[in-house]
């Protein structure tokens, strides 16, 4: 009897990365639902067909269907238009009382509300008394949660010009994976983070970072594709993290993130010290100076994991195309592609005449190479 091939894919790799761990013991619950963003409850269903079948036991049943409990697309489009327009600045209580008893829609207030969030459009009012907080503890083992942020700070102290660090703390561990001084807090200095700990690491379970555009999409625009399809594009740097399976996890608030903000606190101490030790004056001295002081703090402050496994999982080949900017473009009539003011020639390839028409993918390297794609094959083109 042949057996069946099932390809899963990245998000499907990483639910099989964190139940695997899941069954065998090294990680609760709690824990693997709120990675996965899924309740407890199904995480055990996940273990029972774990059990069972295996990592393709795993892979989504209803892959490429589309939910029956969907609403319309054009009942989705004109609750929206009345919610940024008729009803723009009422709370999702009263916006639901709205629609049901003066538009005539049928709907529960949960999916108006998520319906809402996934457009951007966030509650005017929420009155909810403070909540209590208290020390979230560490993830378990190393690679399993990474947090991120940025630090803009007079790191110089009056010796040159304002400075920003961007930094990658391992939750479990503390450790400082990657940081690095920017002119200013950008996804291409992220970027560039992320290609390190995926060299040095691996790609980890998942990202907590604060709700900065560059993370999470903020503006209210939809292109015409995304309201066709109902689904809003991420940003750069979140399209790099679904093409890796990697979560992101967003803090609500700065006391949320309190082991990088704390990271920060010591770091404008301790470092600022060694820049001024050093006299470092401007960028390039000032990350001369990080590179040791990173090791240095690792030796003296990272800690042992209360896991000795670890959740990295190997990285892929192309991180080159995967950490960079993509954009699409439709080729003119004359074969050419035209971005940040230069024309790109296509020449006929690969047993086609002419692509023009055709929707093609811009990749802006790290390094600023240009590459064009087409699905997933690369074209040739020469500057105009």
């Amino acid at each position: 009897m042949k057996q069946e091939t099932v390809t899963l894919s990245a998000k499907e790799l990483q639910r099989v990365a964190v139940i695997s761990r899941c069954v065998n013991g090294e990680l609760a619950c709690a824990r693997a639902a709120e990675l996965l963003k899924i309740t407890p409850r199904h995480v055990k269903r996940l273990k029972v067909r774990y059990r069972q079948g295996s990592a393709a036991a795993l892979a989504h049943a209803n892959r490429s269907r589309p939910s029956h409990r969907r609403l319309p697309e054009r009942t989705r489009q004109a609750l929206l238009r009345l919610a940024r327009s008729k009803y723009a600045g009422f709370n999702d209580h009263h916006l639901h009382d709205k629609l049901i008893e003066q538009e005539g829609f049928s709907l529960s207030r949960e999916t108006l509300r998520r319906l809402l969030r996934a457009a951007g459009i966030g509650s005017p009012r929420q009155r909810r008394p403070p909540a209590h907080r208290q020390r979230r503890p560490p993830s378990a083992c190393e690679g399993e949660l990474i947090q991120l942020d940025g630090s803009p700070h007079d790191w110089l102290e009056g010796r040159g010009p304002l400075l920003t660090a961007l930094g990658m703390q391992d939750d479990a561990s503390g450790k400082i994976l990657a940081a690095q001084f920017f002119p200013s807090e950008t996804a291409e200095g992220y970027f560039h983070l992320l290609q390190s700990v995926l060299r040095r690491f691996g790609v980890p379970l998942a990202f907590y970072g604060d709700r900065s555009g560059i993370f999470v999409r903020h503006d209210d625009h939809w292109t015409l594709d995304e309201q066709l399809s109902g689904k809003r594009q991420p940003t750069q740097f979140g399209r790099a993290l679904q093409q890796l399976g990697i979560t992101f996890l967003a803090a609500h608030s700065p006391q949320a993130k309190g082991r990088v903000e704390r990271l920060w606190g010591l770091l404008q101490d301790r470092l600022c010290s060694e820049l001024r030790l050093a006299q470092a004056g401007d960028l390039d001295s000032a990350n001369a100076v990080l590179r040791p002081f990173i090791a240095d703090y690792n030796r003296r402050f990272a800690r042992t994991p209360s896991h000795a496994a670890k959740a990295w999982r190997p990285a892929p080949g192309d991180l080159q195309r995967i950490c960079a900017f993509v954009h699409e473009r439709v080729v003119s009539n004359d074969n050419v592609v035209q971005w940040d003011g230069r024309r790109l020639q296509i020449p006929p390839q690969n047993r086609r005449f002419s692509f023009a028409g055709a929707k093609v993918q811009l990749y802006q390297a790290l390094d600023g190479r240009i590459a064009l794609y087409y699905g997933d094959t690369r074209l040739e083109h020469r500057n105009l």
